[in-house]
């Protein structure tokens, strides 16, 4: 049989006990930052990142037990103008890109909340 050659190569990086990577906390709390900035799935983020997925979601979820923001979305209030005699409206449904579905009887209402949502 042959010789095997192997390289050890210290990245520099913590390891406990076991041999798992320890990230400090100014790390972790880097990464759940950058998730929420993200726009992107815990698993995608954590994929990305070459980070294991329950351990990254350990860290948001505490990051938000701490009152830590829990997203970037933010919610406003959206006036239609005054509607005429309520009739029966045809069902209509856009769906957009981001996921969000708007349901309505008349395609100018719905343009018109398209309109104020990117406002």
């Amino acid at each position: 049989m042959g010789a095997i050659t192997a390289e050890l190569v210290d990245t520099g990086e913590k390891r406990d006990a076991r041999g798992r990577r320890v990230t400090p906390a100014e790390r972790r709390a880097q990464l759940v930052e950058a998730f929420q900035a993200s726009g992107l799935t815990m698993a995608g983020f954590a994929r990305r990142e070459g980070v294991k997925y329950p351990t990254f979601a350990g860290w948001v979820m505490k990051a938000q037990r701490r009152g830590a923001p829990r997203s970037g979305i933010k919610f406003t209030e959206v006036r239609l103008p005054a509607l005429a005699a309520p009739r029966e409206p045809a069902p209509l449904e856009v769906r957009l890109p981001d996921g969000t579905v708007l349901r309505g009887g008349r395609p100018g209402e719905l343009a018109e909340l398209m309109r104020a949502l990117r406002a």
